[in-house]
């Protein structure tokens, strides 16, 4: 091969041009299995670097970074607490960036890679979609997204993911209500206008589990709320409102999230109503302002610790030249006594 590049010894030896470049440069934390793999692929072409593209690699940093959306969301709190540990434990500072929502993540993932020369990146939250296969290539850095991942027209070899099955979760937190007698099931989500998020991926597995055990599906039981001034605490307590005027005769709410539940359940004590007495709530995460909230809520516990430990393993995976890989977690649901059994109505 005539004029080989440093792009063509990270294709053919199957790992980033970060890890190419820490290689030539002697630089960074590679295994010695992805340096010998590099230095055949160097070795065989004859290649020699460039000492201007040698210079400029030189500058490619430690840095990871982690790019959230939604910040403030309560669940990914626990997360990047644990991702920033276990970065600084492998000796490398973490850089983490809040995406508002007029921003696409995977375009500003992009963007800082290139003025930060990244070695690795992580997102969170957000669109599935946001990531196309263009843009993948484009950021040429190992990427892992946690939360969300691609909607599967993407070469899955680009990137690396941690997720749950938000749709099947959905459907047995939904089936959850049904087997305890409850037919008039409320829904409180949120409008993310035509994008593919775990929020429409639960309001699927909800719309499944009604269909599936034969009971209609009333829009009258549905709450899509705009986004709202302030937190999603307050989109919650509205669409509760919302939901409680409509349908006098609802038994339980599912809510997409446990700010939206607990928007939900204060709402719901706010007009007298007894939980589960009067009313089963249902949320999905499992943060812990669920557990010692009063009463204590029922909710779609997510793995997350385990689940941001695997990001970083992945993330590190890719950096040292091994494959990416996509993780599925199972969720369990945490009873905790929001819920009550009812007799078929």
């Amino acid at each position: 091969m005539a004029n080989i590049t440093i792009t063509d010894i990270a294709r053919l030896s199957g790992v980033g041009i970060a890890t190419v470049s820490r290689v030539i440069n002697q630089t960074g934390s590679v295994s010695e299995k992805t340096r010998k793999k590099v230095m055949d692929v160097i070795n065989e072409y004859n290649y020699i670097p460039n000492n201007n593209a040698r210079n400029l690699k030189m500058t490619q940093s430690d840095n990871i970074a982690l790019f959230v959306k939604y910040i403030s969301n309560p669940f990914f709190s626990k997360m990047i607490d644990v991702i920033e540990i276990e970065m600084a434990s492998r000796g490398f500072p973490l850089l983490i960036q809040n995406v508002d929502d007029m921003k696409d993540e995977l375009d500003v993932a992009i963007s800082e890679s290139m003025h930060r020369n990244l070695c690795g990146v992580m997102i969170m939250g957000g669109s599935y979609s946001s990531y196309t296969e263009a843009k993948f290539k484009q950021l040429g850095t190992p990427c892992v997204l946690l939360t969300v991942s691609t909607e599967g027209n993407v070469d899955p070899s680009l990137y690396s993911s941690v997720i749950i099955d938000d749709e099947k979760e959905a459907y047995k937190a939904t089936q959850y209500l049904i087997d305890m007698g409850h037919r008039k099931i409320g829904f409180l989500y949120k409008d993310v206008g035509n994008a593919i998020t775990p929020n429409i991926l639960r309001f699927q597995g909800y719309k499944k589990a009604l269909e599936d055990n034969g009971i209609p599906l009333d829009d009258n039981l549905i709450s899509l709320s705009a986004p709202v001034n302030g937190t999603g605490f307050r989109v919650g307590f509205q669409g509760m409102k919302q939901l409680m005027l409509k349908n006098p005769d609802m038994t339980a709410v599912f809510a997409f999230s446990d700010v939206l539940a607990i928007g939900a359940a204060k709402a719901a004590l706010a007009v007298g109503k007894k939980i589960p007495d009067d009313i089963s709530i249902v949320g999905f995460d499992g943060i812990e302002m669920t557990e010692f909230y009063n009463p204590a809520l029922d909710t779609v516990y997510q793995p997350a610790t385990e689940m941001a430990l695997s990001a970083v393993s992945l993330l590190h995976g890719m950096m040292n030249g091994e494959k990416s890989q996509h993780k599925v977690y199972e969720s369990v649901i945490m009873k905790r006594g929001s819920v009550k059994m009812i007799q078929d109505s």
